[in-house]
């Protein structure tokens, strides 16, 4: 499977990504633990099948200094005894948010008030946001068959 179109070299591709990057940035500069954030964007990915944003996000994660067991363990987090109690609940809220076409209701009242327990006002903002971004992402990715493991840490630097 080769690219379809690369965004990074398309006029209009490069002015969005930077708009997108900017919204992201505003993400990571947020109350929300760096470690939240990469944990909630791996398991987006890893449920949209997106191989470039698992690239993304594992190596972020990596080098921001997460544990390869815990990367290892994201897909199977209700599983796993290496993650907190609110960590639980934003990788609860991220999958959810990422099949809203799998249950009628979205994000059930029992995970919202979960993700109440253990983030204020400011950090469910950014969760939220977080969540539908790395679906964006993902779904531009998927369609242009971006694929995983090219990804090179600070590569983003120049749409910000």
């Amino acid at each position: 499977m080769d690219v379809r179109f690369n965004l990074f070299e398309n006029e209009f591709g490069v002015k969005f990504t930077k708009r997108f990057a900017a919204a992201g940035q505003l993400i990571h500069q947020s109350s929300l633990p760096k470690s939240t954030q990469e944990l909630v964007s791996l398991r987006v990915s890893q449920i949209n099948g997106c191989g470039w944003c698992i690239d993304v996000h594992t190596k972020e994660a990596m080098a921001a200094g997460e544990s390869a067991v815990r990367l290892h363990l994201v897909a199977a987090w209700r599983e796993s005894t290496v993650f907190t109690e609110a960590e639980r609940a934003a990788l609860a809220l991220a999958e959810e948010g990422t099949r809203l076409a799998d249950v009628h209701q979205g994000v059930s009242d029992e995970t919202w008030a979960r993700v109440r327990e253990h983030y204020d006002d400011d950090r469910i903002a950014a969760l939220v946001s977080l969540v539908a971004l790395v679906n964006a992402a993902n779904r531009l990715a998927v369609i242009v068959h971006q694929r995983g493991g090219s990804y090179e840490l600070g590569m983003f630097a120049k749409f910000q």
